[in-house]
């Protein structure tokens, strides 16, 4: 469902991966859809567009999920959702290919799947590898999100034009469409939509969670396993989230930007729904879409309850990387109180990357992080197995993902 544009929006700086952007407006200019409005900082920096037409009214630091407030441009929407001029660069058949990178860019496209990596950054192969397959992730195992499901019931084709730009840009000739097997209409979606193209193709995973995870997914498609502190084309593999392959159809051939993108809001809400949403479109207004909220709501997350943070309130903005908006209610949101350890093995079981958890939480615990980078606290994907698998409740992500912050802290002062 497309929700109603807002009458505000409030559009973060820092929604990808890398420094964030530099606004090139001021409070006062008059903004068209589509118009760059921040350039980007560093190797690994975007640009950000206008997600409505209307007027600046201010380039101001707000409450994001960092911890520190943002730099945010809020724009006030005067509804008549006023184009700027778009480029197409090609068509999925004859364009140039090296125009489908700088292209991608310019859209200022990052992954939509929640790691907001540059996109154009890892279309470019380093000469030093070589990459023979191209993944596009449909596998959305994180509970309660179905938004990527949602985008190749209605856009498989456009999925497909993506993936067929990404094979054109990095020389590649295989592309595959994973899919978990709890996902039958939009395997049936891809494959329809899939028939016909050389070199693409659907492959239906078995449901199992975290398999949406990037050194996961390579896996299990291809056999491979990517080296400890490598990249996946060291296992000759490149990984796309199937919204952000639409996004690049839409970026060549429409010369669109990315303002908007679809978001599940579901929870204890009173119509859970997918929602087209732009980018900027505060979570109130998100939730307000859906019906508001039931009595009881208590905690709203940012992404799904595997993977996601906590959000501060409803003020927070749908980026690029929202894939969900999940509320909890008080039985959901009541926190764990930690036990001992019980050296039971659990966590280990349970980690994807064959870490040891249990062991990583005591030099976390001791601050040893030394250690725990050399037990492999770096590896972790976050993705929260273990901390569900642990019998004592032991708060293990949240510890992980604090080394991770620590550990590359002082990596920046060094």
């Amino acid at each position: 469902m497309r929700a109603v544009a807002p009458s505000l929006v409030v559009i973060p700086m820092g929604m990808h991966l890398g420094a964030p952007s530099k606004p090139c407006v001021q409070a006062g200019d008059f903004v068209k859809l589509g118009q760059r409005i921040a350039d980007p900082v560093g190797g690994l920096g975007l640009p950000v567009h206008a997600s409505v037409s209307g007027q600046v009214v201010a380039v101001e630091e707000r409450q994001q999920l960092r911890a520190a407030p943002e730099l945010c441009v809020v724009i006030q929407n005067d509804m008549l959702d006023e184009w700027t001029e778009l480029t197409p660069v090609g068509d999925v058949d004859t364009v140039e290919p090296e125009k489908i990178i700088p292209a991608v860019r310019d859209a200022g496209i990052c992954g939509m799947g929640g790691a907001s990596f540059p996109t154009h950054v890892k279309m470019q192969v380093p000469p030093d590898k070589h990459a023979e397959i191209v993944i596009l992730n449909g596998a959305e195992c994180e509970p309660y999100l179905t938004a990527d499901h949602r985008n190749m019931l209605e856009h498989a084709d456009r999925i497909v034009d993506g993936l067929r730009l990404i094979l054109r840009a990095t020389g590649v000739a295989r592309g595959v469409i994973a899919i978990e097997d709890n996902k039958p209409d939009a395997i049936a979606a891809m494959q329809r939509a899939a028939a016909g193209c050389s070199g693409v193709e659907v492959l239906v995973l078995k449901t199992k969670y975290p398999q949406g995870g990037e050194k996961q997914l390579i896996e299990v498609v291809t056999g491979r396993q990517v080296p400890r502190g490598k990249l996946p084309a060291d296992a000759g593999a490149l990984v796309f989230n199937v919204s952000t392959a639409r996004a690049v159809a839409d970026a060549v051939t429409l010369g669109r930007p990315l303002v908007e993108r679809i978001t599940t809001v579901t929870g204890c809400v009173n119509e859970p729904s997918n929602l087209l949403l732009r980018v900027g479109t505060q979570y109130a207004e998100a939730i307000a879409a859906c019906g508001g909220l039931k009595e009881g709501a208590a905690k709203i997350f940012a992404g799904g309850p595997m993977t996601g943070l906590c959000a501060p309130d409803d003020s927070l903005s749908v980026t690029k990387a929202t894939n969900g908006i999940v509320v909890f209610d008080e039985g959901q949101a009541r926190a764990l109180e930690e036990g001992p350890c019980i050296r039971c093995g659990r966590c280990v079981d349970a980690c994807p990357i064959h870490l040891m958890p249990y062991q990583l939480k005591y030099d976390c615990e001791v601050g040893a992080l030394d250690r725990a980078k050399e037990h492999g606290v770096l590896d972790c994907v976050a993705c929260g197995a273990c901390a569900y698998a642990c019998p004592a409740r032991r708060h293990l992500t949240a510890a992980f993902k604090a080394a991770k912050e620590e550990l590359a802290a002082r990596a920046k002062r060094r």
